[in-house]
C-alpha cells in the first residue's frame, strides 16, 4: 500500500509544518505502508525568517524547499496520478494557505493552485481516500462539495467552511473526523494548542483510517 504526501515547502510560516510532515511519514511507515512525496514546482508566496517572523527579500521554490524534508526524494505534483496510489495526504503549515492556495490572504475567496486542485479532484473521482491535517482541510472543503472536515476546536471556522461548501466539526487534539461518503479524513494538529505527541497521535489515527477506507 502506498500514499502520496503533498508538501507546501519547508517551515511552518511559509511552507509545510515540519512536525506534521514528519509524523505523517512516520505514521504511514509504522502502519506498514509506503509513500512518495510531492510538491508543486512553483515559487513560494514569500519567505519568512523563522527566528524573527519577518519577510525576507528572496525567492524560494516550493518543490526545492520541500525536498529538504523529503531528503531529496520528491517529485513535482504534476507527475502525481491517483491510479498509482491508495490515497493522498496533505500535512499543514502556512505554506498550504499561501502556496497551495491563497486562504491566508483571501479567506474564503481563495484561489487554489490548479495542479493541487486537480490532484484532489482526480483522487476523489477515483474513489481514493484523502487525508488533510491542520489548515489543509479548507482546501478539501472548497474542492469536494459537502465534505465534512475539522479545523480544530474553534467554532469560528464553522461559517467559513460552510461558505466553502463543507461542514466543520469542532474537534480536540488526538481525534479525527471521518467523512465516509467522500472518503475524507482530517485531524486538527496545530490548529489547536498541541504538543508534538498530539501531532503524532492524530497523524497515526488519520493514516489508520485512510488504510481502512482504501479497502472499501
Amino acid at each position: 500500500m502506498k500514499f502520496a504526501i503533498v508538501l507546501s515547502g519547508c517551515g511552518v510560516y511559509d511552507g509545510a509544518e515540519i512536525h506534521e510532515a514528519t509524523m505523517t511519514m512516520l505514521a504511514v511507515d509504522r502502519n506498514g505502508a509506503d509513500y512518495d512525496i510531492f510538491a508543486p514546482n512553483t515559487n513560494q508566496f514569500h519567505v519568512i525568517n523563522h527566528v524573527t517572523g519577518e519577510v525576507m527579500d528572496e525567492v524560494r521554490n516550493v518543490l526545492v524547499e520541500a525536498a529538504r524534508i523529503a531528503r531529496g526524494r520528491i517529485r513535482p505534483l504534476a507527475e502525481y496520478t491517483p491510479g498509482s496510489f491508495d490515497g493522498i495526504i496533505f500535512p499543514g503549515g502556512f505554506g498550504v494557505a499561501k502556496n497551495l492556495c491563497s486562504y491566508a490572504t483571501d479567506g474564503t475567496d481563495m484561489k487554489i493552485d490548479k495542479v493541487v486542485a486537480g490532484a484532489v479532484r482526480d483522487t476523489h473521482a477515483a474513489g481514493k481516500p484523502i487525508g488533510a491535517l491542520c489548515i489543509s482541510p479548507v482546501m478539501i472543503a472548497a474542492l469536494i462539495p459537502g465534505a465534512e472536515v475539522t479545523l480544530g476546536s474553534d467554532s469560528r471556522y464553522d461559517a467559513e467552511v460552510k461558505k466553502l461548501g463543507g461542514t466543520n466539526k469542532t474537534t480536540p487534539n488526538r481525534q479525527i473526523v471521518v467523512d465516509h461518503r467522500n472518503k475524507v479524513v482530517t485531524t486538527p494538529c496545530y490548529m489547536n494548542d498541541a504538543r508534538i505527541s498530539d501531532i503524532a497521535e492524530g497523524a497515526d489515527l488519520l493514516v489508520k483510517q485512510l488504510i481502512r477506507l482504501s479497502a472499501t
